[in-house]
């Protein structure tokens, strides 16, 4: 009796298995607020060139929906992205103002570019760059920076915190070169 007993036991915790019935995954940490604890996404530093090219990929296809051209990589605004992101997580505050009273077309010029720097967007935050895009594509004044017509090029670059939070910076550009004619970079 005591044996039919454990292979009822054993043939039905395999059913269930087999059926996808397993107990209940552990929960995610909640915070003070009741919504889940951010996961940690760690930057492999290796993969900083893949992340801007991914992010400038993600930029054009939405400006390519929203019937707008695509934008070039610009290391200039890249560099001057990288600053200013190295520079919020200093101040530990998400701001367009540096240290130093700089604005975006301030470290823009600083970096060399030579055009104008026509916008930026920036995040404090643990997400990954496609999560952060799309935080940003949710937000008016950052939605017009990324789909902004008159935008030619842009800059991205990451800070991360040992922490873990991620201080993002994207910046746009109108390609022109300062000069007499005032034309076109390209």
């Amino acid at each position: 009796m005591m044996r039919n007993w454990f292979n009822i036991v054993s043939v039905v915790g395999l059913a269930l298995a087999m059926a996808g019935c397993a107990p209940p995954a552990p929960h995610l940490a909640l915070g003070p607020d009741g919504r889940p604890l951010p996961v940690l996404y760690r930057i492999d530093p290796a993969q900083q060139a893949r992340i801007e090219f991914r992010v400038l990929d993600r930029v054009n296809a939405l400006r390519a929906s929203a019937g707008v051209r695509p934008l070039a990589f610009s290391p200039q605004l890249t560099a001057a992205a990288a600053t200013h992101a190295r520079d919020m997580a200093a101040q530990d505050s998400p701001s367009h103002h540096g240290t130093d009273g700089s604005l975006p077309t301030d470290r823009a010029r600083r970096a060399g570019y030579r055009g104008t720097a026509l916008g930026e967007a920036v995040a404090e935050t643990y997400e990954p760059e496609l999560a952060t895009i799309a935080t940003w594509m949710g937000r008016a004044d950052t939605r017009d920076v990324i789909i902004d017509p008159q935008a030619r090029d842009l800059g991205v670059a990451f800070h991360q915190d040992p922490s873990g939070k991620i201080w993002w910076t994207l910046v746009v550009g109108d390609g022109q070169i300062r000069g007499a004619d005032d034309g076109p970079a390209r």
